[in-house]
C-alpha cells in the first residue's frame, strides 16, 4: 500500500514550506539587515502552513496512512505514530503561537495581497515575551522532530528496505 498522490504531494509541499520557514526564522534572529523582508515572508508562510496543516489533517482522516510493516517492533511502531502526532501538533501550535505572539505585540499580520489576520489575543507586552519564548522552543522542537523523522525515513529506505519510505515517494517503474 502507498499514500494517495494528494497525501504525498501535501507531505512534500509542507516539508519544503516548513524547512523554508525554519531557516527564515533562523535568519530573522541572526541577521537584522534583512529582518523586515524576511518577516514579510515569514508571516504569510506561517498562515499558509497552518491552513495546509488543517487540510492535511482532514485528508488524513479520509485517507489513513498505509499500515506499518508486519514485523516492525512495537517500540518503532509507537515511535512512528507518536512522532507523527507530535509533528501534527507542532504544525498547528507553532503558527498559532506565532499568531498569538504578534497579536500580543500589537503587530499586524499581513498576508499575501495585503489581507490582515485579526488579533487573537489582547495587546500585552508580558504575554508577547512569554509567547516569543514558547515560539522559539517550539521551533527548535519541530526542527529536532524533523531530524528524527528524516533519520527514521532514511533507516526505512536504506537499512530496513521495508517499503515505508517508498510509500511516500514517487513510484518508479
Amino acid at each position: 500500500m502507498t499514500f494517495t498522490i494528494f497525501s504525498r504531494a501535501l507531505h512534500w509541499l509542507m516539508a519544503a514550506l516548513i524547512l523554508t520557514m525554519l531557516f527564515i526564522g533562523i535568519a530573522m534572529v541572526s541577521s537584522l539587515a534583512d529582518y523586515h523582508q524576511l518577516v514579510s515572508i515569514h508571516r504569510p508562510l506561517g498562515a499558509l502552513i497552518l491552513l495546509l496543516a488543517a487540510v492535511r489533517l482532514i485528508n488524513r482522516l479520509f485517507n489513513p496512512p498505509p499500515p506499518l510493516p508486519e514485523g516492525m517492533p512495537l517500540v518503532l511502531r509507537l515511535a512512528a505514530h507518536g512522532s507523527h502526532w507530535v509533528l501534527y501538533g507542532l504544525m498547528f501550535a507553532l503558527p498559532l503561537v506565532g499568531w498569538a505572539m504578534l497579536s500580543a505585540a500589537g503587530d499586524p499580520i499581513v498576508l499575501f495581497g495585503g489581507w490582515h489576520l485579526p488579533h487573537i489575543v489582547p495587546h500585552d507586552v508580558m504575554l508577547y515575551a512569554t509567547l516569543r519564548q514558547v515560539h522559539t522552543v517550539l521551533a527548535f522542537t519541530l526542527f529536532a522532530v524533523i531530524l528524527a523523522h528524516l533519520g527514521a525515513a532514511l533507516m526505512h529506505a536504506l537499512v530496513f528496505r521495508d517499503g515505508v519510505f517508498a510509500s511516500m515517494t514517487v513510484r518508479r517503474r
